[in-house]
């Protein structure tokens, strides 16, 4: 039976989860059509993940030059360019953007550069041009949230902190999610003088306490300033660049303030008051499992649903998406032990339970914890320490969280996520091998839980 639409599935948003939905479902025979009209790739590719990866790589650099000397190296004064790296991170941007270009190419899947308003269920605008689907999928993304201020139109977002023309060499960061974390200890690193902000006693929320005390130790100790229970009142400018009014009467001069302090569903003149897709309190579209909006047609992935923020959730739920709509194939992710990882100065590195879920969870648990110098700068001569936990039920012996922060945090944490997603127990874990000397050892080699002293 031939459609009287024009495409099968028209997807709203070439981000990651926009791109693997549209690419899977033209692989099973869809006629597919990707809109976009600002980032091939989306926020991860362009303002997101990938930039910010690359910024980190350079930040571990000057204190890469510092502990070098420990090691018998005589660096002289290094000394840093903005410019190269804000430009090389161009480049690189460019040519990722274009490899998003050639994926929808090859996966016979059109590209259509523009903002698509819904006009129905089942008709879209884009800049005149007005086409019909059978399916809609929006997967729009989120947006950062500056909120309103006296002075709040100098603050700066993730947005546009990676393409500052001028490097600021005193930053003030406002937030306490792990973007703001990432983004004092990128700054931090790269010879800013960093402030950060953080309304609440304790920064990174939703982690556990153990790891968000250690690493407010750490990252105090690079050098970040770090105030917690501290809230800006205004922003002004003035001739020493901006002054930044705090709630407790004090003032900072800054050259850049960056609002890290919460996304939102980016659903600005998208059409959605044309048809009847219902969002949550929350104000993210309101999906089913199978992603499904109240409008039975249109459907919703990625951080515009307001679930686990994250790049890898995006890409396996458009996966499930097109598989399940377009190839018969009923299999929904998993969003259990997902690990994750924040790229500040030491990492986290982080998948299962916090100490406090597990205890909710399971009733009685097993805490393993160990504190350590990194090998690595007992000749360096750094005073960092790394911070390794593990929770197991104890009914189950089953392992259930495991956290760090430590060099390398997230490259160790994907592999305790496979084994933890197959169920491994401790003694599965005391039975396995070290690699030594590793600091990834430690996991498999701690044997005394952990008591209060």
């Amino acid at each position: 039976m031939v459609s009287s639409y024009d495409y099968d599935l028209f997807v709203i948003g070439a981000g990651s989860g926009g791109v693997r939905a549209g690419r899977m479902a033209s692989g099973f025979g869809a006629r597919v059509a990707v809109a976009e009209d600002r980032y091939m790739g989306g926020t991860c590719v362009n303002v997101g993940c990938v930039p910010k990866k690359l910024y980190v790589y350079a930040a571990e650099f000057g204190k890469a030059f510092t502990d070098a000397q420990g090691f018998g190296w005589e660096t002289g004064q290094p000394a840093f360019d903005w410019a190269t790296l804000r430009d090389n991170k161009r480049q690189e941007i460019s040519r990722l953007n274009a490899v998003y270009r050639r994926i929808l190419d090859g996966a016979n899947a059109e590209l259509i550069d523009g903002r698509a308003r819904l006009v129905d269920a089942h008709t879209v605008d884009v800049d005149g041009r007005r086409m019909t689907a059978d399916k809609m999928l929006i997967a729009t993304g989120g947006w950062p949230h500056v909120p309103a201020f006296p002075g709040s139109e100098f603050a700066i977002t993730s947005n546009e902190i990676f393409d500052l023309e001028e490097f600021p060499r005193r930053l003030v960061v406002v937030g306490g999610g792990y973007i703001a974390v990432e983004f004092a200890g990128i700054f931090n690193g790269l010879g800013a003088e960093v402030t950060q902000l953080y309304r609440g006693p304790l920064f990174l929320r939703g982690f556990d306490a153990d790891i968000r005390a250690h690493a407010a130790r750490e990252i105090a100790g690079s050098g970040v300033d770090l105030r917690f229970e501290t809230e800006v009142e205004s922003i002004a400018r003035g001739p020493g660049g901006l002054h930044v009014l705090l709630n407790d009467g004090s003032q900072l001069e800054a050259d850049a303030v960056l609002y890290a302090t919460g996304r939102r569903p980016h659903l600005q003149d998208l059409g959605l008051e044309n048809v009847d897709v219902k969002l949550t309190d929350a104000g993210y579209i309101a999906v089913n499992e199978h992603f499904q909006t109240s409008e039975p047609n249109i459907y919703a992935l990625g951080d515009v649903t307001g679930g686990m923020e994250l790049t890898p959730v995006a890409l396996a739920e458009g996966m499930a998406f097109a598989r399940r709509e377009f190839g018969g194939l009923d299999a929904a992710p998993e969003y259990d032990f997902i690990p994750t990882a924040v790229f500040c100065q030491p990492n986290i590195g982080t998948v299962g339970f916090t100490e406090e879920e597990a205890r909710a969870r399971f009733g009685e648990i097993v805490v393993y914890k160990s504190t350590f110098k990194p090998m690595k700068h007992t000749l360096s001569g750094r005073d960092e320490r790394s911070l390794m936990k593990m929770l197991v039920d104890k009914a189950s012996d089953r392992v259930v969280g495991v956290h760090m922060v430590g060099p390398d945090a997230g490259e160790i944490m994907q592999g305790i996520a496979i084994a933890m997603k197959a169920g491994a127990t401790k003694a599965v874990f005391d039975a396995t091998i070290g690699i030594h000397p590793t600091a990834a050892e430690e996991f498999v080699t701690m044997r005394e839980p952990w008591t209060e002293d």
